[in-house]
């Protein structure tokens, strides 16, 4: 071996031998052959919050109200929840319009991965279905088949997640200002539960200044709905709220809630006044109870989205492009539907 070879490679020797005693190599040679971290849900379960402490503590409060499904099974274990909504909204101009929301959930043994059954339902005859049994999600609307959902994983997740979040949904609809009051502890399906009476906190002002971005205009304006939907989140102005709510002494778990509040939007910041009065209530029972839940006995299979415009065009049934034709344009001979033949 010559000179400048052995030179060389007792350079790279000594390199190795630096770069082992590298304490950032030593911290990165660390984090990568750690243990894995435990899910979220299964870290925020292991944190001690004291219900008593909900009503002095703003910490403990935004916790406690606004804790997800997923971490209410790691702590209550197997249980059914159940939530009915009711919305209605008025204007000087049109009549009230009413809509009731039942919301159930059922969660089985195994925490944050384990099975649950979800069903949400209105008034309007509009719904949704999702089943998670050994890690299988099944899917349906209201009166469809169940189809299996292999792709969308994230699916279950999300749907624990809305179904169980009317608390959270009316507290970040009143803008937070949720207040609750202690009334001592009462017994609920056999557990001790703090009670706290709920009335309308003071108004919050944002501490230090929020540079934020301005909002993105669409191209050919916003539709009235639009208009009407913004206006009324960013005035709404939360006039009344009242109720109770229950917290399981043991597990820190919302177990029951009733409420009931309004808000408005002022005339001078929009065309016309508008009114939303809305009402909650939500129970969760039958702790610790397995619902064995099980597959359905049908479903169809997951399917495959079409590969390109001309594939999303078979399956509609328009004929692909034939002879230099524009793609979409029906043939000759094809039959117009009911509507276009009432249109001619």
């Amino acid at each position: 071996m010559s000179r400048l070879k052995r030179s060389a490679f007792i350079a790279v020797l000594a390199l190795t031998a630096a770069a082992c005693t590298d304490p950032v190599d030593k911290a990165a040679k660390q984090r990568i052959f750690s243990p894995e971290d435990p899910p979220k849900a299964v870290a925020s379960a292991a944190e001690k919050l004291a219900p008593e402490d909900v009503a002095d503590n703003p910490y403990v409060a935004r916790r406690i109200l606004g804790m997800e499904a997923a971490e209410m099974t790691e702590r209550l274990g197997p249980h059914a929840y159940k939530a009915k909504i009711d919305f209605e909204w008025t204007t000087q101009e049109t009549p009230p319009v009413r809509i009731s929301e039942t919301r159930t959930f059922r969660a089985g043994p195994g925490g944050v991965s384990g099975d649950f059954h979800g069903l949400l339902e209105n008034n309007r005859d509009q719904g949704l279905e999702v089943l998670r049994v050994g890690g299988k999600v099944f899917a349906r609307n209201r009166y469809g088949t169940f189809r299996q959902r292999l792709r969308d994983r994230g699916m279950g997740e999300r749907t624990r997640t809305e179904l169980t979040s009317a608390m959270r949904d009316m507290d970040a609809l009143f803008q937070g200002r949720i207040q609750l009051a202690p009334q001592g502890t009462v017994t609920y399906e056999g557990r001790t539960a703090w009670r706290y009476q709920v009335k309308l906190g003071p108004e919050a002002h944002p501490t230090g200044s929020r540079n934020l971005p301005s909002m993105l205009e669409p191209k050919n304006g916003r539709d009235e709905t639009t208009r009407r939907r913004l206006a009324f989140f960013e005035h709404r102005v939360p006039k009344s709220l009242e109720g109770e709510v229950l917290v399981d002494a043991a597990t820190s778990v919302v177990l029951k809630v009733r409420l009931d509040g309004n808000l408005s939007v002022p005339a001078d910041k929009t065309p016309e006044t508008a009114e939303l009065r809305m009402s909650l209530e939500s129970a969760v029972t039958e702790i610790g109870q397995d619902p064995k839940l099980q597959p359905p006995e049908k479903f169809l299979p997951d399917a495959d989205k079409p590969e390109g415009i001309a594939d999303a065009l078979d399956r509609f049934g328009i004929p692909r492009a034939k002879g230099g034709t524009d793609a979409g344009v029906p043939a000759a001979d094809a039959v117009p539907d009911e509507d276009e033949g009432d249109r001619q």
